[in-house]
């Protein structure tokens, strides 16, 4: 099989062939039609994060080896399945659950396997959507497409449950209390998305883009705030009738860290999503007094997907925009996304 693979980190992604998996047990074989690409992708082929004060995490230390197909927002077709899988409708377009666990853990029995501690995911510890084909462990981590856009619903595996699983984390809300997005790019999109499918109608998106923002507000944000000037702190307190209560990060940066806490309100939900990196010095004695809750967020679980999928099929969750490129196309694609020329989501289609 084809498999567009990452074969030094820092360079460009290699076109290799390896055989073509055989489904054993109750492992499904889908082959891949749609594969989002996503930032985490763009951290991984570069190979470290930064964890603050100039120090990095290199994703080797996760146990990632070389070659390895990145890629884990992927929705394909069933095209094999082991002898315990049952009987699986051959050629059924599916949406993967690409977070996998190490299967037998507490957490893996909770079907919050994001949360598993031995992590053995597709696309990060194992080939992913950038490969021709994926190995599924069981038919469990698979929903059904039905009648939804393939392009759409294939970024559901990552940004659609991330952002899912960050809304929960601020709720429950009256509808009409501002909510602060920080950052317009897929994610931040797609949180418009879901926040909407709540039935949330006061929606503050910042970012220091103004084509984001622009993108932003199509998508139904109440208001938007350009921060890449001297007054972010206040303009986003004047939007917001601030201080904010809810705030959700998918830039999560020092900067927009430090933002964060000069505009927090007493008792308010700060949920971290991005992983741009650095670092913020707080005092604990002052977020005890403040009541401050602050959340991290590792994409979202199993459940959550289903979730996702049922807002989508009942038309309540309005489509994130995607651009779609040739499945060949992968290296443009992140040059693309790495570049900041993206607004919604890159899509590659077989």
């Amino acid at each position: 099989m084809d498999v567009w693979a990452l074969t030094e980190w820092g360079k460009p992604l290699k076109k290799i062939q390896q055989p073509i998996p055989v489904p054993k047990g109750t492992e499904v074989l889908v082959k891949v039609t749609h594969a989002g690409v996503c930032h985490s992708d763009l951290h991984t082929a570069e190979g470290f994060y930064d964890i603050g004060k100039g120090q990095r995490f290199y994703v080797k230390d996760r146990g990632i080896k070389l070659p390895i197909a990145l890629g884990h927002e992927i929705l394909g077709e069933i095209a094999a399945f082991g002898p315990d899988a049952g009987s699986l409708p051959i050629g059924s377009p599916q949406i993967v659950y690409p977070w996998l666990g190490c299967g037998s853990c507490t957490r893996c029995g909770q079907e919050k396997d994001n949360l598993c501690a031995s992590q053995n995911g597709l696309g990060t510890l194992q080939n992913g959507g950038f490969a021709e084909y994926v190995v599924v462990p069981h038919s469990k981590y698979l929903v059904d497409l039905g009648d939804l856009d393939p392009a759409v619903a294939s970024t559901f595996g990552c940004s659609g449950i991330t952002t899912l699983s960050s809304v929960s984390k601020i709720m429950p809300l009256p509808p009409d209390e501002p909510v602060l997005l920080i950052g317009a790019g897929g994610l931040g999109l797609a949180a418009i998305s879901v926040l909407q499918s709540f039935g949330h109608n006061f929606i503050v998106t910042a970012d220091i883009n103004d084509e984001n923002l622009a993108a932003a507000a199509e998508a139904g944000a109440t208001k938007t705030v350009n921060t890449s000037g001297p007054f972010a702190r206040d303009d986003i307190i004047a939007a917001t009738n601030g201080p904010v209560i809810a705030v959700i990060d998918f830039v999560n940066s020092s900067g927009t860290a430090s933002l964060i806490n000069s505009l927090v309100a007493k008792g308010a939900k700060w949920v971290q999503v991005g992983v741009m990196g650095g670092s913020l010095e707080l005092s604990l004695v002052g977020n005890v007094f403040k009541g401050l809750s602050i959340f991290s967020n590792i994409t979202g679980n199993l459940d959550e997907l289903r979730t996702l999928v049922q807002l989508a099929k009942e038309r309540k969750l309005r489509p994130v925009p995607v651009e779609k490129m040739p499945w060949n196309s992968v290296n443009e694609a992140m040059a693309l996304l790495k570049a900041g020329k993206v607004s919604g989501r890159v899509v590659l289609v077989k």
